[in-house]
């Protein structure tokens, strides 16, 4: 698709990947600002984008569409050494000063007040951005501004320190605040504690392996990379904090060690977990990395990554006519997204323009585009502390992820199939697939249906992940949840394994305490008609004959509408295996690994205690054990 603003000349010596430099960067933060603008107030204190409202309400969605723009120019304008040739901190000064004039107020530009976030409490988050871009800024825009407009800016903004975050990466928020203030010159006793009690957070929620947990729960996702490590690390640097940069940027780096494997070959990110309206802000944290020198990664893979993933959604649709960034995907998209989300909320993209803080002459932007990940072979890693699975193959530049550890149920909460979530409670996830809608046949699920109610995974307990050359494995089991009926059955538990090889998965279940007469399902990836990919699913233990594929009519982010193939079985009486052969691919034809998966597998033994496979190709043997839970593979 057409991209409405000019772009400059492609650059294929330099970028022979992608054909992006940093000039690009630098035109589309131009091009999406020029296209917000337009539906700014007359006092330029809130954009008032087009479209459906959030839950917030339209006053709090105009300072959203404010701060979340003023953050991509304070990144064009800081990475330029202040050079500003839009004038675009003129504007933002103007907004701040008419914004603050009488905040609470119902007129045409004030803002609406920072409270706790479970009263409308999105402002709070508003107020990272607006602190960041003023921290990134302040040489040119804050020291400029009237000693009136300064103190009214800080008094609202204390509002982020003075009210109840939500209890998960918001934390964030005004400790990011604390920190504009204290390096202007305005902390004390209430920014110092703020701060403290974000270090003391961010402790509990580090699980290991570069990875957080988005608040006290198990919820594992892009949050890691556009909040939990970006808002420290940033921090850290802006402050010149050598002990907390070396801390945060260390955890950044071993993150990147198996983040940077979660983008295809095609440029998309991994389509998993909540706001995935914020699009190419997946990259912030490849970019953070390089602009601070915590990366793993060459100069040449990041900028791969980086520009890979604006380009991708660029191509796509992402922008509407006009310029702007739609609630969606590709295009707008209504099950992709959250009732917080309103037209201003993709603008958390602006964190990906983190990248333009490295100047002209650094190696980002100077070496030459070096292969992404996923580009340099096919390759299996295990992420054990948030109980994932990464599988890329390099000859279709697909990744998947199965999940065997993350969810979004808070440890205060129960268990609701009606609180079913697509974004997590999938068995896997990829960057060319979507989940299917809620109200649509689940896809990489196996539902357990008692009395003709079909069960929902809620929440994970991962059981271990490892792998080896060339292969790898994850495990969790969870309690099946109904929507109709008594909420769930006593007793009943589901074992799942997923060992991936090459481009299939073996996906093995253990079902325990099924009552009689209880039957199972168990779908395979969601594909769209003019999609150029195969999804196939073959049962090998456990499963009725043959293999009937479903409609889901509502589709999924990549296609209007999605079919996927499905197994049935029998899973009443003791405990019960079943073991089947999944596999997604871009390579259809004769031949292809996904119409080879029902001779993939040559032999098949599987009781209660575990399951052993040995594959057609080498004649390798996969042995999956469930007391306890592990595999092991050995060479044929």
């Amino acid at each position: 698709m057409s991209i409405p603003f000019e772009l400059p000349t492609e650059d294929r010596v330099s970028s022979p990947y992608t054909g992006y430099t940093r000039a690009h960067w630098e035109a589309v933060a131009d091009g999406l600002l020029t296209a917000a603008w337009q539906w700014g107030t007359p006092g330029g204190a809130l954009l008032d984008l087009p479209g459906r409202p959030s839950r917030s309400g339209v006053r709090s969605d105009g300072l959203e569409g404010f701060a979340r723009t003023f953050l991509a120019a304070a990144f064009r304008v800081a990475g330029a050494s202040g050079a500003d040739p839009h004038g675009w901190l003129d504007r933002y000064a103007r907004g701040l000063a008419s914004g603050t004039r009488s905040p609470g107020r119902d007129d045409t530009e004030s803002w609406p007040l920072i409270l706790d976030h479970d009263v409308r409490g999105q402002p709070m988050v508003e107020s990272a951005s607006v602190a960041l871009g003023l921290r990134l800024t302040a040489p040119w825009l804050w020291k400029n501004l009237d000693a009136g407009v300064q103190d009214r800016v800080e008094e609202w903004l204390r509002g982020a320190l003075r009210h109840v975050p939500a209890p998960n990466n918001w934390y964030l928020f005004p400790y990011t605040v604390a920190g504009f203030l204290e390096s202007v010159g305005r902390g004390d006793a209430e920014t110092a504690a703020a701060r403290q009690r974000v270090l003391e957070l961010m402790e509990g929620w580090y699980r290991g392996g570069g990875w957080y947990a988005d608040g006290d729960g198990r919820a594992f996702d892009h949050y890691n990379g556009w909040a939990l490590h970006l808002y420290p690390v940033l921090d850290a640097r802006l402050g010149g904090d050598g002990d907390a940069l070396a801390r945060y940027g260390d955890r950044l780096r071993t993150h990147l060690e198996g983040f940077a494997l979660m983008f295809g070959a095609d440029g998309a990110p991994l389509h998993y977990g909540r706001s995935l309206a914020y699009r190419f802000a997946a990259s912030a944290a490849v970019g953070l990395g390089a602009v601070t020198g915590h990366t793993p990664l060459t100069p040449g893979a990041s900028r791969r990554l980086v520009s890979g993933s604006l380009r991708y959604f660029l191509e796509r649709g992402a922008l509407t006519g006009d310029g702007l960034l739609s609630l969606g995907w590709h295009g707008p998209h209504e099950a992709t997204l959250q009732s917080y989300s309103g037209p201003a909320s993709p603008y958390w993209a602006s964190k990906a323009f983190v990248s333009l803080l490295a100047p002209a002459d650094h190696p980002l932007w100077t070496a030459p585009e070096e292969p992404a990940p996923v580009e340099e072979g096919d390759r299996v890693l295990a992420l054990t502390a948030p109980g994932l699975l990464v599988q890329a193959t390099r000859g279709d530049g697909i990744v998947r992820l199965h999940n065997h550890g993350s969810d979004h149920v808070r440890p205060h909460e129960g268990e609701s199939a009606a609180e079913d979530d697509p974004h997590y409670g999938r068995q896997a996830y990829s960057t060319r697939t979507g989940p299917t809608a809620s109200d649509n046949v689940a896809d990489n699920h196996l539902s357990v249906e008692v009395n003709g109610r079909s069960s929902v995974r809620r929440r994970v307990r991962p059981l271990g992940a490892g792998h080896g050359d060339g292969w790898g494995w994850a495990a969790s089991w969870h309690r099946p949840v109904f929507a109709g009926g008594p909420p769930m059955v006593p007793g009943l538990r589901v074992e799942s394994v997923t060992v991936a090889r090459g481009p299939y998965e073996l996906r093995v279940h253990r079902v325990v305490g099924a009552p009689a007469g209880a039957r199972l399902t168990h779908t395979g990836w969601a594909t769209g008609p003019e999609q150029p990919l195969v999804s196939a699913l073959h049962g090998l233990h456990g499963w009725h004959p043959g293999t009937e594929t479903v409609r889901a009519p509502r589709g999924t982010a990549y296609a209007p509408w999605a079919e996927l193939p499905r197994l049935s079985g029998e899973a009443g009486g003791g405990t019960t295996v079943h073991v089947c052969l999944a596999a997604l691919t871009g390579q259809p034809g004769p031949g292809s690994p996904a119409e080879a998966v029902t001779g993939a597998v040559t032999e098949v033994a599987a009781d209660e205690h575990g399951v052993e496979v040995v594959w057609a190709a080498d004649g390798a043997r996969t042995r999956v054990s469930f007391e306890p839970v592990g595999v092991t593979h050995t060479a044929g």
